[in-house]
């Protein structure tokens, strides 16, 4: 697992981590609620009632309560690497729990499929381009043909001083937002040591060397942006 990656993970063996995380992505991330519902409407557009729908990174579990509630027909296999954010995941679920499997471990864990369709929400950019491709790839080889797939996650232009410009952005929404200073302060150097963020276009590009067509971006919010493409 990349250097970056296992950084953040680690984080999540602290149970105090772990029990606040709930609040941390509405700080940082401009419209989370509205991504996990735009995410479920793009779904939607092209799976059956009684969808099966793969989440990978579904630590916390609050992309998967948003669609368990707005769409009671579908079901779920949630994969993520961290045990405890997995048993978050559960409690966050509450009375659609039984609606998800969910699986200790990265793509390569998650079951065949194939599924109805694929979310990847605030996860891809732990990954080195070559890992994000191979990854996609193993997302796309578990769908059916036509499936949807939904991923979001930070990109934002890496050029010169461009870097560091939106970091700042990125820290401020998340102060303005009731972030404590300090604490921003500390997400914003971990994320500029340990995350390899690429920029709008070498995400897409990520996906269409996935194998993924009909690539177009959905959502753009600060250093945030969304994607959905088809099998």
């Amino acid at each position: 697992m990349a250097e970056g990656a296992q950084h953040f993970l680690d984080s999540f063996k602290d149970p105090a981590a772990v029990a606040r995380y709930t609040e941390g992505p509405r700080r940082f991330v401009p419209g989370l609620d509205a991504l996990h519902r735009m995410t479920g409407l793009l779904l939607a557009e092209r799976v059956p009632a009684d969808a099966h729908i793969l989440v990978l990174g579904a630590g916390g579990g609050l992309e998967l309560k948003a669609l368990a509630d707005a769409y009671p027909g579908w079901t779920f296999t949630g994969v993520d690497p961290a045990g405890a954010m997995l048993r978050l995941a559960a409690q966050t679920l509450g009375a659609n729990a039984d609606r998800a499997e969910l699986v200790e471990g990265v793509i390569d864990d998650a079951p065949a499929g194939p599924f109805d369709g694929a979310v990847c929400l605030l996860t891809l950019h732990f990954l080195a381009t070559d890992e994000r491709i191979r990854t996609v790839s193993e997302i796309r080889r578990r769908l059916k043909p036509g499936a949807p797939f939904v991923a979001a996650h930070g990109s934002f232009p890496q050029g010169a001083g461009e870097r560091d410009r939106w970091l700042d952005r990125y820290a401020a929404f998340a102060i303005a937002s009731g972030g404590d200073p300090d604490q921003v302060a500390k997400g914003r150097e971990a994320v500029a040591t340990h995350v390899a963020m690429l920029s709008p276009e070498a995400d897409e590009a990520v996906l269409r060397a996935a194998g993924f067509t009909g690539v177009e971006q959905f959502y753009a919010a600060f250093t945030w942006r969304g994607w959905v493409g088809y099998v």
